[in-house]
Order: C-alpha cells, then sequence, then structure tokens
C-alpha cells in the first residue's frame, strides 16, 4: 500500500478480540447504491466476518446503510453477502488455513485506493480472556509512560 489511501472505515475492536496473524487485501463486488454509501462513509465493519465457500470468498455480516438519494426498489440490503475478489492462489492458500487451524477471518479496514474500494481482511485466531487483560495492560502502561515523559518535559 505505497500509494495513497483514504480509510472509510475502521474495525479497531479486531485488534483487541483477535490476534492477527496475517493481512490480505482484496476487492469487493458492490452495486451502484453500495458504492454511494462507502464514499459517504456509512459503513460498519465490527460485526463483519469472512468466509470461504466452493472456492470463492464472501464477506458476510458488514453493514453498509442504504444510500438516502436513491429509491426503496434501487437500493441494498445493508447486511447483503458481498463477494470478495481475491486471487485463486490467496483462496487456496485462506482454504487450509481456516479450515485446519481453525482460524477466523476479519475485515480490518475498508479503504479507497485509486477509486477503487478495497478491504483488509486479517486472519486471525481469537484471543482468551487472559490475553484481553494483557493487551489493556501494555496499553495502560504506555499511557502511563507517556504521562510521565510529557511531565518530566514541562
Amino acid at each position: 500500500m505505497s500509494e495513497s489511501y483514504k480509510i472509510v472505515s475502521d474495525n479497531r475492536q479486531a485488534r483487541f478480540l483477535y490476534e492477527i496473524l496475517e493481512v490480505y487485501e482484496a476487492g469487493l463486488e458492490l452495486t451502484g447504491t453500495e458504492v454511494k454509501s462507502i464514499r459517504a462513509g456509512k459503513v460498519n465493519l465490527r460485526d463483519g466476518f469472512a468466509r470461504i465457500r466452493n472456492e470463492e470468498a464472501f464477506l458476510l455480516n458488514v453493514h453498509i446503510s442504504p444510500h438516502n438519494n436513491a429509491s426503496q426498489f434501487f437500493n441494498h440490503d445493508p447486511r447483503r453477502t458481498r463477494k470478495l475478489l481475491m486471487h485463486r492462489q490467496e483462496i487456496r492458500k485462506l482454504i487450509g488455513k481456516t479450515e485446519l487451524k481453525g482460524l477466523t477471518l476479519v475485515p480490518l479496514k475498508l479503504y479507497l485506493q485509486r477509486g477503487w474500494i478495497k478491504v483488509s481482511i486479517g486472519l486471525a485466531r481469537g484471543k482468551k480472556l487472559h490475553d484481553k487483560r494483557e493487551s489493556l495492560k501494555k496499553r495502560q502502561d504506555s499511557r502511563e509512560m507517556e504521562r510521565a515523559l510529557k511531565r518530566s518535559t514541562h
């Protein structure tokens, strides 16, 4: 991702709930009203996940709000299943990792890159309760260190 890109939606909770092992970039198969809603920033990735069926990847449970200026007849279903556009060899690699190792595919970011809408998908392992506590503790410790540094410089 060396080119400039604009983040539309970020799933910050995913990094707290899951340990991200690998990150993949994928395109999305969208309708016109979905593209307009995404450009307006009306996307929620929080409950989303990806599945692989028949050597095709799909993004499920991601909420894209219906477009305001379109009639209900032409508008899209907010939580419809959307196809992910990825290379075959990437999908085959993911099939092995999700089925054998019991890992999950979680959307991390939705962004615009040179006019195209892309999603970064993380291959993730669910964190246990003690891991979540540990990450909270690390975050709190780093905040305290930053505060101490600010106090010492003033």
